[in-house]
């Protein structure tokens, strides 16, 4: 055990992990005058929201779309709270159809518009149109009363809480599945409606209506996408944390957090780095995955045996494969948009789900479910007249890659081998979406759980923090104050994933660590304000986007003379 007798500490908080969560955190407390030190063990900070380039062409492996961007809503507000959004570009994507959902041969496209969702699910399925409203109102009305949770105070408010949130509670503790078979009986209109469980990666059966209902609320308004992707909202947090005096340091490994104990009594006293170098401050925060945290950074042998137990009942999301491509093709002309593409084949969601998460991956021609996006038409800005960037996700079981898992930057054949079949397997996919992709291909990375474990360390290299089933979420999941004293939590697996969800955990975290409300550190700074443009319009545009869009293509045209300029 390290002691501190002797020693004088250097910071008030060192917070273990750069992802959204905690700069978020540490912006917080940098601002309230801590002396902060954040620690990044890749070389560029941001987490699942770093962004990377790729022979010049820029990627963002978890950073897709984000909701509630609009005026007075939450994530606008959280961004304006923090005091980033001046340095923030937000284009909205494609209002019409910022999701479009390829179950099998069918098709449908979700509007970004509540009303106009309901009224195009009932044209489409017009003997469920009374159950369509029914079930999305539920899911707004359960959604509303979960984000009015922190703000029902005082005695009685509090004691007319069981009837303010009353669909809340009815069904609080029932699946997905479960209350969609109540109100849906097409199975179709239950694929379309549950498409979006790919963004929290479980199916049906096993996840929470609640957290469902939270997930589309977060997009009926529809989906943006920042300028200069994911690494835009990190340079900005992390510019905020400098501003205040706070401190980054990016390839700075965390071996273990260092504990005093006094009797029965264990405190985090601060860390030591692979180096072995060891640093001091009053708290850790980590935003490190709770598995990392707990059984490798401070060991389970430090911990109570009910936390033990825990852990080692602890579910984690699943993972997965992501093919990065840049393609010298006429997207636009091919079908895309700035909207997201969700593609499944047409049978039961949960079959489909076990099927993909249980299969042997090696076999079969093409994945059948899969994510693609194009990142160049989300963010016109980043398209040069020529190359257009396209991510494509899917879903797998982390086993496959278990062999895998101690290999370092020197990857075996067998691991190459593999790599090229799942890649040759993506691209079959792919092509279902978009045919003869593979004659304009000009560059491919896939990444894998195994990438995932290097870049961003996850447990088994999972993208959602622990699995998001009833047995994780609310009262269920991490805590934000741990067991030992002066060691905090913040991320994925302690409030809510996702962009938004983890950052709104990082205002949370301060929050406990200033004894203040969390409400406090994010109210909207009157200026600070939000800049948001048309992906799919360009008449708007700023005189600056549009001489750094001209610049851009000037300049791949100079590096290329014969640049075939597409849409």
């Amino acid at each position: 055990m390290a002691t501190i007798e002797d020693s004088e500490k250097r910071y008030d908080t060192i917070i273990v992990g750069s992802g959204a969560g905690g700069l978020a955190t540490a912006i917080c407390l940098a601002r309230a005058g801590q002396r902060v030190l954040v620690l990044e063990q890749h070389d560029v900070p941001g987490g699942w929201c770093h962004s990377f380039y790729l022979d010049g062409h820029r990627f963002t492996p978890g950073v897709h779309y984000v909701g509630l961007l609009g005026e007075g809503q939450a994530t606008n507000n959280l961004y304006r709270g923090l005091g980033i959004a001046n340095d923030l570009v937000f284009f909205r994507m494609n209002p019409d159809a910022y999701e479009h959902v390829w179950v099998g041969e069918e098709r449908f496209h979700f509007p970004a518009n509540f009303d106009g969702l309901i009224a195009r699910l009932s044209k489409r399925f017009p003997k469920e149109k009374k159950r369509i409203s029914k079930y999305l109102n539920l899911t707004r009305k359960v959604s509303e009363e979960l984000y009015s949770l922190p703000y029902i105070k005082g005695f009685w408010q509090k004691l007319t809480l069981p009837y303010r949130t009353r669909h809340f509670g009815k069904y609080g503790l029932f699946t997905l599945r479960r209350v969609i078979n109540w109100h849906i009986k097409d199975p179709l209109l239950k694929n379309i409606l549950n498409i979006q469980c790919g963004d929290h990666g479980v199916q049906p059966r096993k996840a929470a209506f609640v957290l469902h209902c939270a997930l589309m609320y977060h997009y009926f308004q529809g989906g943006y996408y920042p300028m200069g992707g994911g690494g835009a909202l990190i340079k900005a947090m992390t510019n905020a944390i400098k501003k205040h005096g706070g401190e980054l340091r990016t390839s700075t490994s965390v071996s273990k957090i260092l504990l005093e104990t006094n009797g029965k009594l264990k405190r985090a006293v601060g860390v030591q780095l692979k180096n072995g170098q060891q640093l001091f401050a009053d708290r850790i925060v980590s935003n490190a995955d709770v598995g990392i945290t707990y059984n490798d950074l401070i060991g389970t042998e430090h911990l109570s045996k009910k936390l033990q137990k825990k852990l080692a009942k602890t579910k984690y999301s699943c993972t997965s494969l992501m093919l990065f491509l840049t393609v010298t093709m006429d997207v636009r002309a091919a079908g895309l948009d700035s909207g997201n593409i969700w593609m499944m084949p047409n049978r039961d969601a949960d079959d489909f789900y076990d099927e993909m998460l249980q299969a042997d991956i090696r076999k079969g021609k093409a994945f059948e479910g899969m994510f693609i996006s194009c990142t160049t038409l989300k963010d016109p800005a980043s398209f040069d007249g020529k190359h257009h960037t396209l991510e494509a996700i899917t879903f797998i079981d982390y086993t496959t890659f278990e062999q895998f898992k101690n290999e370092k930057e020197q990857r075996s054949q067998a691991y190459l081998e593999l790599k090229a079949r799942l890649t040759e397997k993506m691209l079959c996919g792919l092509e279902k979406v978009l045919p003869g992709v593979r004659g304009h291909i000009v560059q491919q990375e896939l990444g894998t759980p195994v990438t995932n474990e290097y870049y961003v360390n996850t447990t088994r290299g999972n993208v959602y923090g622990t699995e998001k089933s009833l047995k994780h979420i609310g009262p269920f999941s991490y805590r934000s104050k741990s067991e030992i004293e002066d060691l905090y939590l913040c991320g994925a697996s302690i409030l809510s994933h996702g962009v938004a969800g983890a950052s709104h955990s990082g205002v949370e975290t301060a929050a406990i660590i200033l004894g203040c409300d969390a409400d406090s550190l994010k109210a909207p700074q009157e200026d600070q304000h939000l800049r948001i443009y048309e992906a799919e319009d360009a008449t708007a545009y700023p005189e600056w986007m549009l001489k750094k869009m001209a610049v851009k293509k000037a300049r791949a045209l100079a590096k290329n003379p014969d640049n075939t300029v597409v849409r």
